[in-house]
């Protein structure tokens, strides 16, 4: 049985890779490791949680000594690292916590995996996951591709960057097997509701203010988070020792047409009049460095692998709405700090 430590597993886009793991491939033993950070939720796992090839482990990728340890007890043949500090304005505030989670913890991953498989580096693989943000900022024009130079805007995406340098180093110095992602934002299930997409849920629902930046004008590609899922799924499996792809939705929005669509499609839901929401819209000051356009081409990972977003972003955008709407509960908890007592519930009883 192979086994394979997915980091960050608790989170967002994590959990999402859990699930697929534990679920497509019950010959794999699926280890969850999370330090349970505020965007850490067990909750998001509860339909898999005692699934026979699933384990999660509480630990910190800061703690070099703890990864140590787990990596000799464990014995993992493969890593896919998704564990990250995530969120741009978070980085602006507090730029050493994403330092030492992004670069010091990559670092401390990357140092217990080598001494693990320093036998036979060849034959395991470390799979990092990072962001777009690591590019900068695109004109009107143009798309991120793997060979578009690093340019990072933010506390964040240089963390970011500096990891990805890391692991490409570690490849090339101590000749491990590594493969890189870099994927556009994303969106669907289980997000917590800091960014965008679920914040304006959250707040239409509430008949609360939905902030935009600017003017709105700044541009995102958005990617279902499943697709992502998928997509690292596959990376995982087929890519080249060495590979750096580049993981889009094809789905370009400025964020005030997102926010307009997002609010139509929450009044009809709610049977509310058309364009009651919009009403809830709120202009606010821009964000210190803000990227103006992101965009990617994904063609290496089509014409490579075989790859390609399964939803145009309406459709997505109805079943994410769709989601939120159905699970309260879940939302309910998250906005109130009470998910952080399920792991103590689940695992400490």
């Amino acid at each position: 049985m192979k086994t394979i430590i997915i980091t960050g597993g608790a989170g967002f886009i994590g959990s999402h890779v859990v699930r697929r793991f534990v679920n497509q491939y019950p010959d794999y033993k699926i280890i969850n490791l999370d330090k349970l950070t505020y965007a850490g939720n067990l909750a998001n796992l509860t339909d898999i949680e005692d699934k026979e090839n699933y384990t999660f482990v509480k630990g910190d990728i800061t703690d070099a000594a703890f990864l140590t340890n787990l990596f000799a007890e464990i014995k993992p043949d493969a890593v896919i690292h998704l564990a990250a500090e995530s969120h741009v304005d978070r980085s602006i505030s507090n730029p050493i916590e994403f330092v030492m989670t992004n670069v010091v913890g990559t670092v401390n991953l990357l140092n217990a995996a080598r001494h693990q498989w320093k036998d036979n580096l060849k034959a395991h693989r470390f799979y990092h996951v990072s962001t777009d943000e690591v590019y900068g900022a695109l004109g009107e024009e143009g798309m991120f591709t793997e060979e578009t130079a690093y340019d990072p805007h933010s506390p964040y995406s240089a963390s970011k960057a500096s990891s990805d340098h890391f692991v490409r180093a570690y490849q090339d110095t101590y000749g491990m097997d590594c493969v890189i992602s870099n994927c556009s934002n994303n969106y669907g299930s289980h997000h917590f509701p800091e960014k965008l997409i679920p914040l304006a849920i959250n707040n239409i629902k509430n008949n609360k203010p939905v902030p935009v930046y600017g003017k709105g004008e700044n541009v995102r590609d958005w990617l279902w988070v499943e697709d992502h899922a998928r997509a690292i799924d596959t990376i995982f499996h087929k890519a080249v020792s060495g590979k750096t792809y580049n993981i889009g939705g094809h789905n370009e929005w400025k964020n005030i047409d997102l926010i307009r669509l997002l609010c139509n499609i929450m009044d009809k839901k709610l049977g509310r009049h058309e364009g009651t929401s919009e009403q809830l819209i709120t202009y606010v000051t821009d964000r210190a460095g803000h990227d103006l356009r992101y965009a990617i081409d994904a063609t290496v990972l089509k014409e490579e692998l075989e790859w390609l977003p399964s939803l145009q972003f309406e459709e997505g955008l109805e079943k994410t709405v769709d989601w939120y709407l159905s699970n309260e509960e879940w939302l309910n908890n998250v906005t109130s700090g009470s998910y952080q007592q399920y792991y103590e519930k689940q695992y400490q009883s």
